[in-house]
């Protein structure tokens, strides 16, 4: 079952990410998606990078307008990704987007990095929704340039406006930082299976009290363009359809010769 198709319609679309709302990513997003539609912003009010799936709940959500070169630009809210797409459709939208996508992230997220990422979390909730969603991430922390990634997000968004997605599936999509001209092509992948090799420095602050700052690199382990993070590795878009139904079916058909309703 398809989340809906909007072939011809007049787009709604809601952004989202996980940088905050005065990231650059964003910003480069919203001027190519206006290009096909109209653009509501929702977003984290300062970096929510790596929270995950997390919501706010035993604290209130604070709202504010958030203006950009002195216009209007969207709404900032004092949360988690997740938080700024439960709170635009249930409270601050009159009515339910067409699309949401969520970006451009400053930074990779392939493999591992997916189950941690605001952006891909953002996205999620988005399918949760029944929204047909996208998370654009632009795979490097240096300085950026985000044309070419907002370019291909809007291009990306039109296709998945007209086409629809499967009920629960979104995309996941990286982008390599080089130049559009140096860009292969665009590959549809699986997720890799690559992962941290997480280490902590034991640091001191300067009343000598002893805090942990996370370090580590990622262990590349997929070889092959078929993986995300090898596509992006060689010079390819990445775009991966991905659930969040985290269901091993294979596993569970196994489990069922455990004869585990005896352990009772």
């Amino acid at each position: 079952m398809k989340s809906g198709t909007n072939k011809g319609k007049k787009l709604n679309i809601l952004v989202c990410n996980d940088d905050g709302i005065d990231a650059p990513g964003i910003f480069a997003l919203v001027k190519e998606l206006k290009r096909i539609g109209e653009i509501t912003v929702v977003a984290p009010a300062k970096q929510q990078s790596a929270v995950g799936h997390a919501i706010t709940m035993n604290s209130p959500l604070r709202v504010r307008e958030y203006h950009r070169d002195g216009k209007f630009f969207g709404f900032a809210v004092d949360g988690t990704p997740a938080d700024c797409v439960k709170l635009a459709i249930r409270a601050l939208l009159k009515k339910k987007p067409n699309l949401l996508v969520s970006g451009i992230n400053h930074g990779s997220n392939t493999a591992i990095s997916i189950i941690y990422s605001g952006t891909v979390s953002a996205a999620t909730e988005g399918t949760i929704f029944g929204i047909p969603s996208i998370a654009i991430s632009l795979t490097t922390y240096a300085k950026a340039d985000f044309r070419y990634a907002a370019k291909f997000a809007r291009k990306l968004a039109q296709k998945v406006a007209d086409e629809g997605l499967p009920e629960g599936t979104l995309l996941n999509v990286n982008v390599p930082p080089i130049p559009e001209k140096e860009i292969r092509g665009v590959l549809v992948t699986r997720q890799g299976k690559a992962r941290w090799d997480d280490r902590f420095d034991a640091r001191r602050d300067p009343a000598n009290k002893e805090y942990y700052w996370l370090t580590g690199q990622l262990e590349e382990t997929d070889k092959g363009l078929q993986f995300d993070q090898s596509a992006v590795r060689g010079k390819y878009v990445s775009v991966t359809p991905i659930q969040y139904d985290l269901t091993d079916y294979e596993m569970m058909a196994k489990m069922k010769r455990w004869s585990i309703d005896r352990l009772k």
